[in-house]
């Protein structure tokens, strides 16, 4: 609870600071006046800007990552963990989706392989969103930089939020199986590494999420020796360029999903700024 607090106090110091800046944008607006409004691009400048870009690459029509959608069985406990112990905010939650656009929208491709399989889709874990013989629920949860989306299917019966989900999970969940993915989150440069680890581990196991479990940097053969490893052994720090400053760990959630903590100093911090930069100075429609 005192972790929930000092999140929401987090929180409101960000949104104190966020009105502040949206009212000395709003006054250096009104301030410009007429200087302003001779900068802003008539509409016909507009019009061919957006043209120049609907011809142009790919890549100069998109604004970034948006968002990391994950799969979760239960999905109150994904919520408390993406919230409560990593401190991300709910943008807001939908659900109860079901009919044929919906259906179509995230299904039709294993649809046609179960046809051409021969075989009742639901066996290949094709739930029956057409029909709303199973549901589908969603909460997206804002941090710093990114989003990430929580999606649960589940059976129609089933209330939303709840333990169950249509399909099983994956038993095998290493990193090295093809299409697995995994989302990454940035420490802060003066936090310490090993002791966030350790903290992340000590909460997860209070809130009763087991699965929350970093690797080390030492062999271990049981779980018993993971736990008893000494606290220098949770980070991983990369001294060989072009990773060099690279520090980080792989830890499975609460899930089982694959997550990354990463911190990039020195040298590679410096690297992935210059990058953005060059990006930045590319004008639009560029390839």
């Amino acid at each position: 609870m005192h972790d929930l607090e000092g999140n929401k106090a987090a929180g409101l110091g960000r949104r104190e600071l966020l009105s502040t800046t949206g009212a000395a944008m709003v006054a250096s607006a009104v301030a410009a006046g007429p200087a302003l409004a001779a900068s802003t691009p008539s509409r016909e400048t507009s019009a061919s800007s957006a043209a120049a870009r609907n011809s142009g690459p790919l890549g100069a029509r998109l604004q970034g990552v948006q968002h990391f959608g994950l799969t979760v069985q239960n999905m109150e406990r994904a919520y408390e963990f993406y919230t409560e112990v990593l401190g991300g905010t709910e943008v807001f939650r939908h659900g109860d989706f079901q009919g044929d656009p919906v259906h179509n929208t995230l299904l039709a491709d294993q649809d046609i392989r179960a046809n051409e399989l021969h075989i009742d889709p639901q066996t290949v874990g094709v739930p029956n969103l057409r029909d709303g013989d199973q549901r589908l629920d969603v909460r997206f949860i804002q941090f710093d930089n990114v989003v990430i989306e929580l999606l649960q299917y589940r059976n129609a019966a089933e209330p939303m939020g709840g333990p169950n989900s249509f399909a099983p999970p994956l038993t095998n969940m290493s990193p090295a199986f093809p299409r697995m993915m995994h989302i990454c989150f940035h420490v802060r440069d003066d936090v310490d590494f090993n002791k966030f680890i350790t903290d992340l581990e000590t909460e997860s196991a209070r809130r009763g999420m087991d699965q929350v479990r970093a690797n080390r940097t030492i062999r271990v053969r049981t779980e018993a020796e993971r736990k008893a490893a000494p606290q220098s052994a949770n980070t991983n720090k990369v001294t060989e360029a072009p990773s060099d400053g690279w520090e980080l760990i792989y830890c499975k959630g609460p899930e089982g999903e694959q997550l990354e903590f990463v911190k990039a100093l020195g040298p590679v911090k410096q690297r992935f700024a210059n990058a953005l930069a060059k990006r930045r100075q590319v004008p639009d429609g560029a390839p």
